[in-house]
C-alpha cells in the first residue's frame, strides 16, 4: 500500500467519524471559558482520549487546565497541539447577524474550539491508523491552556513538555487554506507601576510627587524611542490606572506595555531601554516604579519542509466544498464590516505578494466571501508582527502553522463574526480539513522518517543550535483558578 492509500484510510475514518468531533467542537463553543480557566473544555476532550486509549498526564507546567494524552511507544513521537480558551465580550449566537447570547460574555472570536478539536480528530484517526497497521510510534495531543494570553506553552515548555518531540503539528481558524512559512515576533507584557506622594491639587501641589506624571513622561520617552529601534519592532500601551480624582495629586498610577520584536536577543534590548525610561521617568518626577513582567512568548520559527509536507497532504485531499448556503450566511456576514470581498483579495496580494498564477487563483476569489482552494505558503518572507506562545513550541521541535478557511473573507479577527462562523457548518468543515492534512502529513512522517531528519537539520540550521531559553522569569509562575464545581482536573 503506497502513501496515498494510507492517506485515504485516515481521511475516510475522520469522514465517518466526523460527527463526534463536530459536537465536541459545538460543545466547548456553547461553554466558552476564558484562559487558565477553561476546566469544561480541557475535561471534555482529555476524558474523550483516555475512551480511545490514551493515558492522560495533567497539570503540566504546573498548570490545571494542560494535559498531555499519549497512545504508543517508541519513535518517532508526533505532538498535535490543541487550544481551547475564548475571548471575552465576544458572545454571539449562532446566527450571520451580531446578537451576544451573554452580553460582555466569552465567545470563540479566534476558533480556539475547532482548534484544539480538530487536533484531537487528527491525533486519534493517526492512532487508529497505526494500530491497524501495527507500526510503531508515539501520538500525543497537548492540550495547551490561555493562548490568548501568550503564555500557556511557555510554562509547559519551561517545564519540558515538548522536548523529546520529532514534530509538533497543529492549525489555527483562518479565511484561506495554506500551511505557513512565516514567522511571528516575540513579546514581553510588563506593567510599570509608579508611587508618588499624594497631596491637594490646588492647595498644596508643591508637597506632591504624581505618579501619573511619571506614567505620561514614560510613555513620550517610549514615543521618542520608537524612532531608534528596528523596523520589526512594536510597543503599545494602555495606562491601567491614572488617579482617584483630579484635585488629588495621584499617588499611584501604572501603565501596561505589550513589547515585540523578532529576535529574542533584539527583543531582550528593546525591553532594557524600555526599563531605562521608566527609571528615568522616576527620576524625573521624585517618584519610584515597580516593574512587573506578566507575560511573554518567543518568535515563531516556521518549518519549510513541514509546510512542502502539508501542502502535498492538501493537493491528495482536495479543496473544501462550500453549500450555497453557507456562502450565504458568509456574505451576509461580510456585509456588516466595512469594505468589500475584493478588498480581502487586495489585501492578501499586497501584504504576500506572490507569484503572478497565485494572484491570478486569488483573483478567482474577488466576489466570494468563503474561499475553499488550497494555497501554497504565501508568506514565505513575511514576519507577523504579532506573537503566539506557538513560537516557543518552534523553538524546541519543528513546527509550521496550518491554515483553513473556517471564517469568512470580510471578517477581522477576534470579532463576533468568527464566532458565528466558528459555531456552525463553516468552521465545522476547516476543522475538519485541517484534521485530515494533519493526519496525512503525519502518516507520511511515519512512513518514511527520513523526512524527519530532513525537518530536523532545518530546525537545527534556523536555530543555530542555540538552547531555547523560556522568556519569562524563572521564578514566574502561571494564574491557577480553580473550577466552580468540586472536581478539579487533576482528580
Amino acid at each position: 500500500m503506497d502513501i496515498s492509500e494510507f492517506a485515504q484510510v485516515v481521511i475516510n475514518w475522520l469522514d465517518q467519524n466526523q460527527s463526534q468531533f463536530i459536537e465536541m467542537a459545538d460543545q466547548i463553543w456553547r461553554t466558552p471559558e476564558l484562559a487558565w480557566k477553561e476546566f469544561k473544555s480541557s475535561r471534555l476532550q482529555a476524558d474523550f482520549l483516555q475512551k480511545e486509549g490514551f493515558s492522560v498526564t495533567w497539570n503540566v507546567g504546573d498548570l490545571n487546565t494542560a494535559f498531555i494524552a499519549e497512545w504508543g511507544e517508541g519513535k518517532p513521537i508526533l505532538g498535535f497541539i490543541g487550544e481551547y480558551d475564548a475571548l471575552p465580550g465576544l458572545s454571539q449566537k449562532n446566527q450571520p447577524t451580531k446578537e451576544a447570547i451573554d452580553d460582555g460574555g466569552p465567545g470563540h472570536g479566534c476558533g480556539h474550539n475547532l482548534l484544539g478539536t480538530g487536533a484531537v480528530a487528527s491525533a486519534v484517526a493517526v492512532q487508529k491508523w497505526l494500530k491497524s497497521n501495527g507500526k510503531s510510534g508515539t501520538v500525543r495531543y497537548y492540550g495547551c491552556p490561555a493562548e490568548e494570553k501568550g503564555s500557556g506553552k511557555v510554562f509547559m515548555a519551561r517545564a519540558g513538555a515538548f522536548n523529546d518531540l520529532d514534530a509538533a503539528l497543529n492549525f489555527h481558524p483562518s479565511s484561506i487554506n495554506m500551511p505557513a512559512k512565516g514567522g511571528a515576533v516575540g513579546v514581553n507584557a510588563i506593567y510599570f507601576r509608579f508611587f508618588g506622594q499624594s497631596a491637594h491639587a490646588g492647595g498644596a501641589p508643591h508637597k506632591g510627587r504624581s505618579a501619573l506624571d511619571a506614567v505620561e513622561l514614560m510613555n513620550v520617552g517610549v514615543n521618542y524611542l520608537r524612532e531608534h529601534v528596528k523596523d520589526d519592532v512594536r510597543m503599545h500601551y494602555i495606562i491601567t490606572e491614572g488617579g482617584k480624582a483630579p484635585n488629588i495629586v495621584p499617588e499611584q498610577a501604572e501603565v501596561y506595555y505589550f513589547i515585540r520584536a523578532a529576535k529574542p536577543d533584539y527583543l531582550a534590548e528593546v525591553v532594557e531601554r524600555v526599563h531605562k525610561v521608566a527609571e528615568g521617568a522616576a527620576l524625573m518626577t521624585e517618584t519610584t516604579v515597580e516593574i512587573r513582567f506578566e507575560e511573554g512568548c518567543s518568535a515563531l520559527l516556521s518549518n519549510h519542509y513541514l509546510a512542502d509536507l502539508q501542502y502535498q497532504a492538501m493537493q491528495l485531499i482536495g479543496p473544501i466544498k462550500f453549500t450555497q448556503e453557507e456562502i450565504d450566511f458568509a456574505q451576509t456576514i461580510n456585509n456588516a464590516f466595512p469594505g468589500t470581498n475584493s478588498d480581502y483579495i487586495d489585501d492578501m496580494i499586497e501584504y504576500y505578494k506572490p507569484s503572478p498564477e497565485i494572484v491570478a487563483a486569488l483573483d478567482e476569489y474577488r466576489d466570494q466571501p468563503l474561499v475553499g482552494r488550497n494555497f501554497i505558503a504565501l508568506d514565505e518572507r513575511i514576519i507577523a508582527t504579532g506573537s503566539t506562545d506557538v513560537g516557543d513550541l518552534s523553538q524546541i521541535v519543528p513546527v509550521s502553522m496550518l491554515e483553513t478557511t473556517c471564517f469568512s473573507t470580510g471578517c477581522p479577527g477576534h470579532s463576533w463574526g468568527n464566532v458565528a462562523t466558528g459555531g456552525m457548518s463553516i468552521g465545522h468543515r476547516g476543522m475538519m480539513h485541517a484534521a485530515k492534512i494533519m493526519a496525512v502529513t503525519a502518516v507520511e512522517l511515519y512512513s518514511d522518517p527520513s523526512h524527519l531528519v530532513k525537518i530536523r537539520q532545518e530546525f537545527e540550521q534556523k536555530t543555530g543550535g542555540k538552547p531555547y531559553v523560556p522568556m519569562i522569569p524563572e521564578d514566574a509562575k502561571p494564574p491557577r483558578y480553580e473550577p466552580d464545581g468540586d472536581q478539579t482536573p487533576e482528580e
